[in-house]
């Protein structure tokens, strides 16, 4: 069977991609199985240290999480191919006794666990990309992680009502975990069909470069080159990490307050309505075969996201649209920002420059300030914003990053531009059309 399957691979593009998709997303979406549910309970009954105890959980997660993510910053560009399978398993695997503890364990005393949860669960998404990256078709490969990222939250939720409706008995403590135990088998299945992908062509090699293990002096080299440049990225990342933590951590208390009495299946009907424009547009990038084209493609991209939050939070509070409305345009506009820097933005920089590195080891640094950001703003807004409701803190956040972020990315813009014209000029570098043409032509991709 796997013979059969990897032949298949080998011979067909179109199923190359399905598969590649299909594994991608269906490996991350059960990976939140393991991370989100646990957001969907209030926890009214309880708090700690004066705090919310709801607020304590996903601060212990977040902490777990983004702990996870400057280790995964070594652990990620670093990994090599024969190490990557038993990595993520072993990676859920601890998530889940963690959960399996926190319900054991009486409240309030449990939330160490989620702490633990969220240690492993951070390296996943690299595990994942590293199958993916350094293709032509890594944009449409990374569809898959893109809608899983988007959809796979609202939908947990209504999963978690579901069970509880169906299971009244089961406690805010324990549904974590019989949710994470019933994505479990699902998730081994997918993390198979990763295994089965093959690796880069040559022609993959020659239009995005060969994407290798980092040592430290690739790292030292790659940031004294580009570091400054990435870190107007790594500032539009950090704003967006944090509002879509926020979005997604409260969208229950959120909802309650810009519209009593909402339908539970909303969640995941907001977060389809956005994936689907998410899904085509980050897409549609792999059409784009000349990598400098494609970076400045991506960037106009998240120009385009970071406004939508901004005029959509705009119209919402002088009413000019309802709160199902706003909801939409805001996940849009924040995952068309958000994703290609995820999915597409380093990997077309990495092929564009001809750098050694890998996306993963950007996306991590990315990561590990994007979860800092969310745990400031969870205690800015206990500390300082106590008679703030959930819904306000959310509208003034989207004004500073609209503003913030641009500015940001017309930094990063004109560094890249400066640098583009420089590495051309003094290393020789081809361009991009004669690196297309050096690559086998695919009859279905354009320039």
């Amino acid at each position: 069977m796997k013979i059969l399957i990897r032949k298949w691979l080998a011979r067909s593009q179109v199923f190359f991609i399905l598969w590649c998709v299909a594994a991608a997303f269906g490996t991350y979406f059960c990976m939140y199985a393991f991370r989100k549910p646990f957001t969907a309970g209030t926890y009214g009954d309880f708090a700690l240290w004066g705090f919310h105890y709801k607020t304590v959980l996903i601060v212990a997660q977040v902490i777990g999480y983004m702990c996870s993510k400057w280790v995964g910053i070594k652990v990620i560009s670093e990994l090599k191919p024969a190490f990557r399978q038993t990595l993520i398993v072993g990676l859920i695997v601890f998530a889940e006794m963690s959960l399996l503890f926190f319900g054991l364990v009486p409240a309030p005393y449990n939330f160490i666990f989620l702490f633990f949860n969220g240690l492993p669960l951070g390296m996943v998404w690299g595990v994942i990309f590293s199958y993916l990256e350094g293709r032509k078709f890594t944009e449409a490969l990374g569809m898959g992680l893109s809608i899983s990222l988007i959809v796979s939250s609202g939908f947990l939720k209504t999963v978690y009502f579901q069970i509880q409706y169906f299971f009244p008995g089961l406690t805010e403590f324990w549904l974590p975990s019989i949710i994470g135990l019933l994505f479990l088998p699902a998730f081994l299945f997918f993390s198979w069909m990763l295994q089965l992908i093959p690796p880069p062509t040559e022609s993959d090699k020659i239009l995005r470069s060969e994407r290798l293990p980092m040592t430290g002096d690739d790292k030292r080299l790659v940031m004294k080159n580009f570091g400054l440049g990435v870190m107007g990225f790594v500032l539009i990342y950090i704003l967006l990490a944090t509002m879509r933590d926020f979005r997604d951590n409260f969208s229950v208390e959120i909802w309650n307050e810009i519209q009593p009495g909402w339908d539970r299946n909303v969640f995941s009907k907001t977060e389809a309505i956005s994936g689907l424009i998410v899904l085509f547009s980050v897409g549609c990038l792999s059409a784009i075969r000349s990598n400098s084209k494609g970076f400045l493609a991506i960037q106009g991209l998240i120009a385009f996201g970071i406004l939508i939050c901004g005029i959509s939070t705009l119209a919402f509070s002088y009413k000019w649209i309802g709160p199902f409305s706003w909801m939409v345009m805001l996940g849009t506009g924040m995952f068309l920002a958000y994703t290609p820097i995820q999915v597409a933005l380093f990997e077309r920089m990495i092929a564009l420059f001809k750098i050694k590195a890998n996306a993963g080891f950007f996306v991590y640094i990315c990561d590990a300030c994007g979860y800092l950001g969310s745990v400031v703003l969870l205690f800015y807004k206990e500390f300082f914003m106590k008679d703030l409701n959930w819904s306000a803190a959310l509208t003034q956040f989207c004004y500073v990053l609209t503003i913030i972020a641009l500015l940001a990315l017309g930094f990063s813009h004109l560094f890249f531009s400066k640098k583009t014209a420089q590495d051309f000029q003094k290393k020789g570098a081809l361009p991009d059309d004669e690196i297309i043409k050096a690559a086998r032509p695919d009859s279905y991709v354009v320039r």
